[in-house]
């Protein structure tokens, strides 16, 4: 049946709208990557505090992402119905509640961040973290500005352009971080903040260019008109926050899992701590490269759903749910073949790189599971399904995972290694409870 005719067809389908979103979503990991590796050439804490920032910094950006994803099912159902009214006017509110809440997220977080200094992290690692995690905070209001236009575009199934904006935006990104980290062309050594700043600098241009595609392209054209302050509509921004919250909810959820993980790490230590962060830089790529067919998944299951092709709409589920397991089984494949080698990458301390390439064997083991709940929860978002999914989160992160990571990390004395089994033990009862989820809502 997987092989069949019709499932081919949706594999294609679904690979042609996956792969640019693949690119783009890969975009937002690779800076953390791109920061994690050049500021680990400067030293073992600079990594540690790139560690925790980048763990704190995932929260708010988790929260940012999830408002934003409600815009493109929304879309994507009235694509469908070849309603453009609609369409035009969840861009306008989109782009409006996004706007406001990047600027929320970076005053709420930014005056927060002081209080990581009672994280019980070591002293010099915090005093790093700190300016480090405020610039990127200050990042979330152009990226929002971004979101906002890429998930509109996604809904539309137009997922090229913000995959060639993301791909430039990453090259700027090595780029600056070159020059501000190491103090090239003539610019002062920023270390650490160096890597923020690029960060933010390119988010502000990203958000530059994808407003210029979204306001100057031909094929928008029908849209603009309703594109005016009194369009706003407290109506569509309450129903985008009802499927935009329960997203950021289980986002959080499952990113402030990994995030308290490393703050678990980080008493255990700095050397730990930026093992840690390298194994979660690899998770978080394969990761993030899965969360691209979930979108797609999000994209074709809402469009079929919306033009009423009840039996496609089922179908479009399982099939993105097939892809996703393939990729990420290739994927630990990989990790597992790389694990002595991509610890190299990142600093040079030998005992980090040993401890490292075990916590990769988890990262590798546990990929079958993150696909599988990462594309379940795309097709669900496709059903407007995501009160129940952040449920299964909060269950399997914060009631399974972080306790047993706990116990067998400090009351069995595993250390870094029991905290991520724990992570893995959560993220498959996960994905089996997902896949059910879906199972049972899908259309029959």
């Amino acid at each position: 049946m997987i092989f069949s005719a019709l499932y081919r067809e949706h594999y294609k389908n679904t690979f042609w709208l996956a792969y640019p979103v693949v690119l783009s979503q890969l975009g937002h990991i690779l800076v953390s990557v791109a920061d994690s590796v050049m500021a680990g050439r400067i030293g073992t804490l600079q990594l540690a505090a790139a560690s925790l920032g980048n763990s704190i910094f995932t929260i708010t950006l988790v929260f940012g992402l999830g408002i934003s994803f409600s815009i493109t099912p929304l879309v994507a159902r009235a694509d469908g119905r070849k309603n453009h009214t609609r369409i035009a006017l969840v861009l306008l509110n989109g782009l409006f509640l996004n706007t406001i809440m990047g600027v929320l997220l970076f005053l709420a977080f930014w005056g927060l961040s002081p209080l990581i200094a009672y994280l019980n992290q070591p002293e010099e690692v915090v005093r790093l973290a700190i300016p480090y995690v405020n610039i990127l905070f200050l990042s979330m209001v152009p990226l929002m500005v971004f979101q906002a236009f890429k998930q509109f575009a996604e809904g539309l199934s137009l997922t090229k352009q913000s995959m060639y904006i993301s791909i430039f935006a990453n090259v700027l990104n090595v780029g600056l971080n070159y020059v501000l980290i190491y103090g090239k062309l003539g610019m002062p050594a920023l270390g650490l903040n160096g890597a923020a700043w690029a960060t933010l600098i390119s988010r502000v241009i990203m958000a530059i260019m994808m407003g210029m595609f979204v306001f100057m392209a031909p094929r928008f054209a029908r849209y603009r008109h309703y594109l005016r302050f009194q369009s706003i509509s407290w109506t569509h921004i309450v129903r985008m926050l009802k499927i935009g919250f329960p997203i950021s909810l289980q986002m959080i959820f499952e990113m402030g899992a990994f995030s308290f993980s490393a703050v678990m790490i980080g008493w255990v230590g700095a050397m730990e701590l930026a093992a840690h962060q390298i194994a979660l830089n690899i998770a978080s790529v394969t990761y993030m490269m899965a969360s691209g067919i979930s979108a797609a998944a999000t994209i074709r299951v809402g469009k079929l759903r919306g033009s009423g092709d009840l039996e496609g709409t089922k179908t479009a589920g399982y099939s993105s749910l097939i892809m996703g397991v393939v990729f990420m089984a290739t994927s630990a494949t990989l990790i597992i073949l790389c694990k002595d080698l991509i610890p190299h990458l990142y600093v040079k301390d030998e005992m980090v790189h040993a401890l490292a390439a075990q916590l990769l064997i988890i990262a590798a083991v546990f990929q079958l599971s993150d696909g599988v709940q990462v594309v379940g929860l795309g097709a669900l978002r496709g059903l407007e399904d995501v009160k129940v999914p952040s449920m299964i989160s909060l269950f399997s992160y914060w009631l399974i995972a972080l306790p047993v990571g706990y116990a067998l990390g400090f009351w069995l004395d595993m250390g870094a290694i029991g905290i991520w089994l724990g992570l893995f033990t959560g993220l498959t009862i996960a994905a089996v409870l997902l896949f059910f989820r879906f199972r049972s809502f899908s259309p029959r």
